[in-house]
């Protein structure tokens, strides 16, 4: 069975649902992961050797969570985190739920590409910084995120475009979304149609966010 253009209209409200509860995990999963990873990714850079703020003890700690995080396959993370999701969102199944696996996979994510962008700094700016006084807070403020805001963007676009993979992948335990769509309707019954169209909106979904942060990171980078 090949591509049919009717059928796909008559599983139009299914498809739009889904790409709506796709937009709803991503968004979600993103707005936790630059709330806590923003803050977490400063805090590995500035407590690491020979920075202000230096601390090997939390930098050791923190440094062994991120990476514990992000070695676990995602797949793995979401049947891991079942009564975790549970305890927080009172189900297993659904847009909601699956935004708890994909929160916690996108944190340390979004941290380490945050450590990436600010050893990219000159060091010689932080330390000018330093020896007129500056106060960490103002450091970091006045600084740090200025001087690394054109890299958090394309972090953030890499966040937002990992999110689109792992969001699909969440359909595999009833998560919901393009992803749940295409394993009910393409998978299981064989829907050549829902499949074609799922894999041209995620697609689609990508390249309009990619370029939505190139033109982004172009527009506020001054050098």
């Amino acid at each position: 069975m090949g591509f049919d253009f009717q059928h796909m209209m008559e599983l139009w409200p299914d498809i739009s649902k889904a790409f709506g509860e796709t937009l709803y995990m991503i968004g979600i999963s993103l707005a936790i992961a630059i709330i806590i990873g923003l803050p977490l990714g400063i805090v590995l850079f500035v407590t690491d050797r020979g920075l202000f703020l230096e601390n090997r003890f939390v930098k050791s700690v923190l440094g062994f969570i991120v990476n514990m995080v992000r070695s676990i396959p995602f797949i793995i993370l979401l049947v891991a985190l079942i009564p975790l999701t549970k305890l927080l969102v009172d189900s297993t199944i659904g847009p909601a739920a699956a935004s708890v696996s994909l929160s916690v996979a996108a944190i340390p994510f979004f941290a380490r590409i945050v450590e990436t962008s600010l050893r990219e700094i000159d060091k010689g700016v932080i330390e000018a910084a330093v020896a007129v006084g500056a106060t960490p807070w103002m450091i970091i403020k006045d600084v740090l995120l200025p001087e690394a805001k054109t890299g958090l963007v394309q972090g953030v676009t890499i966040t937002i475009i990992s999110l689109v993979a792992y969001s699909a992948m969440a359909g595999v335990v009833g998560g919901g979304g393009i992803g749940d769509l295409a394993i009910r309707f393409g998978y299981y019954r064989y829907d050549n149609t829902i499949m074609i169209v799922t894999v041209v909106i995620l697609i689609v979904l990508v390249q309009i966010l990619q370029q939505l942060g190139d033109w982004t990171s172009k527009a506020i980078d001054k050098r």
